[in-house]
């Protein structure tokens, strides 16, 4: 049965079960308040910087836009080892641009995992706690942003990137990517959950249905569930439907990136095939 509306979730749940998941779920946002700074942070980290070829080296030479068309004609600007031909090439962040011979830019695009330890907050900085940038030695970590954040108790997989593009590409729910986590519970486990997980749950806060998630029973208190979506403390908040306390979660892979035995609190850079989403999906 589909959870659709207020109505539906109503008829499935006790009158104070109902207000219990209402407090919850307040308390759970007033949570989310702690993590907004981080949040905007973070989006605004996932934005690709891109210029034209002109504004370009107006930007980071003394010639102006104008000048750009005599510099291209003079074949006096290589663009990745090719010579520019044209005033409006995309210039990204990582575009190696040569003017003159001398390098305007070299940036390198960077893509780590983690293995996230419990008590380690998936931000870049935090008064309180340790954080996962704390855990990467990298010369460009300081340009490091998180692709999906886990929560303080939560380990296992965490992927970070200054590349932005390859950023949005990872979380948009239009690229499917599953995360899948091994979840330990409070309670045994039944396969009315595996039903319930496929058909979807009704969040009355977000007025939302969850996408159909694939449930493994590996015993009769844990589980592997993968997911395609990452609402907040969604995979809480999924086992709260039957009452059912997490007491341990661990994410272990997305998409085809797998965690693998990489050790606790250990990082390392993705290989090439790891970082190439649009040839796995």
């Amino acid at each position: 049965m589909r959870l659709r509306n207020q109505e539906s979730i109503r008829k499935v749940l006790p009158g104070g079960f109902s207000q219990a998941i209402k407090a919850l779920i307040t308390t759970l946002n007033l949570t989310n308040t702690y993590c907004s700074e981080a949040q905007s942070n973070y989006h605004h980290s996932m934005k690709s910087k891109t210029y034209r070829l002109d504004r370009f080296i107006s930007k980071h030479s003394p010639f102006s836009m104008s000048d750009t068309r005599y510099l291209i004609a003079q074949k006096r600007i290589l663009l990745d080892g090719h010579v520019a031909h044209s005033v409006q090439q995309t210039v990204t962040e990582f575009t190696h641009v040569v003017l003159d011979g001398h390098c305007l830019n070299d940036k390198q695009p960077v893509y780590l995992m983690l293995n996230k330890p419990k008590g380690v907050v998936s931000a870049t900085k935090d008064s309180q706690h340790p954080t996962v940038l704390d855990m990467i030695q990298h010369p460009q970590k300081g340009e490091l942003h998180i692709v999906g954040r886990l929560d303080l108790n939560t380990t296992g997989l965490v992927l970070l990137t200054n590349d932005g593009a390859w950023s949005r590409k990872v979380s948009l729910p239009e690229t499917k990517l599953a995360k899948t986590y091994e979840v330990t519970l409070a309670k045994p486990l039944t396969d009315e959950y595996i039903a319930v997980f496929r058909e979807g749950i009704y969040f009355a806060y977000e007025n939302m249905t969850t996408q159909p998630a694939c449930l493994e029973i590996l015993s009769p208190y844990t589980a592997r569930l993968s997911i395609i979506e990452g609402k907040y403390h969604q995979v809480k908040r999924m086992f709260g439907f039957f009452r059912n306390q997490v007491v341990a979660l661990h994410r272990v892979s997305v998409g085809h990136i797998v965690l693998g035995d990489l050790e606790q609190g250990q990082s390392r850079l993705l290989r090439r095939r790891e970082t190439e989403i649009n040839e796995h999906y």
